[in-house]
């Protein structure tokens, strides 16, 4: 089922409140969380009701190995523990492995080696990449005495909370935890109901809006570098801009909504998306997109790996095995091993211009703007391998980018100002630019105006958002006027965005990240 949705949005969200806090007024507060968990299973299986009993197997499995990784830590004996720990990460990979990457593995084997394996192809199970990860971390953190035992009914809400069960955020035991236990659940609340909304509604506006009305320019480029067509140099560079604008947008509409989605059954879920087109480095970067997924692979991967403790050289080392199993977690293909290793690239390369630059490093306006625009062109040189379905398919993008077929300009900016005399001036030529019209140009600079300038939704909704759980920028002076209050004003901008977003669901889009 898709937040984008009529059913979503008019049926089955509605109902699931209403059940949650009826029962929550009767002082029914467990039937509420089992409530909660039965609508997150079937939202779960609405895509596919075959794929619903390996959930709950994997909720069992998982629950049984952390409650005995927690009484063999109790009893003293570390050596069981570890053995449970390590039987429960292999089944969490092997699930993820068959499930995700079977078919991957024989087809590069068939590749390398000219054998000819076959295996059916397996239909991936949504999601489970995410509540894997999840749950490996929960059984480390039992592990490291991190986290303490609860019931099953409250294990499986951990899992299956439908908010961010699809493409996360990856929430950690700890913190979901004791706002599951704590007395106040399911016990209605307006601000968090009417904050959680208006949050809520932002993000399908994002999506249904802003994400999709840019995805056609995105998928028509890309689809023609798969087919072979000849792609001139401004399509390219307008087809790699349009999906760099599609995916964030997609992502953060659909982290907000999470979001939204979390605060109306009075739960915080974790920031995933912070105006990661702001940033100022990859580094910065990865601290701003897909956030909780970027401090899983510091914690359970970097760190154990040694992280920067074992000199530069590991250190490095340790980034790229990081990156690329990122990549690789991703999808199941080696476009996304080739995004990861880019991405690696990138932050061995940010990590070495800040040892050897040091406490030389500048801070002016100048010097952040133009390592923000660095960082901007090396995602967007990243994401045409992220999107595209094949290497000959990405590399095709790539050439026409970087001038392979020529540097040209669509036929219609011949009509703008200046553009004549520059053509005279440079090697420059137009184009028929078939998948470069006027109205994709807009549309992509209007995107990347409001990515790069407009405060973000956390900062909108300041006032009522934990400032200790979401890292929140303050807002330019210019922009305190769009903070959201309780009043008329926001009333009616929500309304408004409420209506626009609604009215705009008759076709519902995947989100990019329900892929993975």
């Amino acid at each position: 089922m898709l937040f984008n949705s009529y059913i979503f949005v008019l049926v089955f969200l509605p109902v699931t409140l209403l059940l949650f806090y009826v029962l929550g007024r009767l002082g029914q507060a467990r039937a509420a969380i089992l409530t909660v968990v039965i609508a997150s299973l079937f939202f779960y299986g609405w895509w596919n009701p075959i794929y619903v009993p390996l959930i709950i197997m994997s909720i069992l499995v998982n629950y049984l190995v952390g409650s005995g990784i927690g009484r063999a830590n109790n009893g003293s004996s570390g050596g069981a523990a570890k053995t449970l720990l390590i039987v429960g990460i292999a089944f969490n990979l092997g699930l993820l492995g068959y499930f995700k990457y079977a078919n991957f593995f024989i087809d590069s084997v068939n590749v390398a080696t000219g054998s000819e394996f076959t295996l059916a192809p397996i239909a991936l199970p949504l999601a489970i990449s995410f509540f894997s990860f999840q749950q490996i971390a929960y059984l480390v953190d039992v592990y490291q005495r991190k986290a303490e035992e609860y019931d099953l009914l409250r294990y499986a809400l951990f899992v299956t909370f439908f908010p961010q069960l699809i493409a996360g955020p990856i929430v950690h035991h700890k913190e979901m935890m004791p706002q599951f236990s704590n007395a106040a659940l399911a016990r209605f609340c307006t601000k968090n109901f009417s904050v959680g909304s208006a949050i809520f509604f932002v993000g399908l506006f994002k999506k249904v809006i802003l994400a999709d009305s840019v995805a056609p320019f995105a998928s028509n480029v890309f689809n023609g570098a798969e087919m072979g067509s000849a792609i001139g140099f401004s399509e390219a560079w307008l087809g790699a801009l349009a999906y760099s604008c599609q995916i964030y947008f997609d992502f953060s509409g659909y982290s907000d909504m999470a979001i939204g989605l979390g605060r109306m059954f009075g739960i915080q879920l974790p920031l995933n998306f912070n105006s990661p087109y702001k940033a100022s480095g990859i580094i910065d970067f990865w601290g701003r997109w897909h956030i909780t997924l970027s401090r899983f692979l510091r914690d359970y991967l970097y760190i154990p790996l040694g992280g920067n403790r074992l000199g530069s050289t590991r250190r490095y080392t340790n980034l790229m095995i990081v990156m690329l199993l990122g990549g690789l977690w991703h999808g199941a293909g080696w476009n996304f091993v080739i995004w990861g290793g880019l991405h690696g690239f990138y932050l061995i390369l940010n990590h070495g211009w800040r040892t050897w630059r040091g406490e030389r490093r500048s801070r002016s306006q100048a010097a952040i703007f133009f390592s923000s625009v660095l960082t901007f062109l090396a995602v967007t040189v990243a994401w045409v391998f992220f999107r595209a379905d094949t290497y000959a398919g990405a590399m095709h993008i790539i050439s026409a980018m970087a001038g392979g077929a020529g540097v040209t300009l669509p036929q219609w900016s011949a009509n703008l100002p200046g553009i004549g005399g520059l053509i005279a001036a440079l090697p420059l030529s137009l184009e028929t630019a078939y998948w470069a019209p006027l109205d994709a140009v807009l549309w992509v600079m209007g995107l990347l105006v409001m990515a790069w300038l407009l405060p973000n939704t956390q900062q909108l909704m300041c006032a009522f958002m934990d400032p200790q759980r979401y890292a929140i920028e303050p807002l330019r002076r210019w922009s305190s006027w769009l903070s959201w209050q309780p009043d008329f004003k926001s009333a009616v901008v929500i309304a408004a965005v409420t209506v626009i977003a609604l009215v705009s669901l008759g076709r519902p889009s995947e989100f990019i990240y329900y892929q993975f």
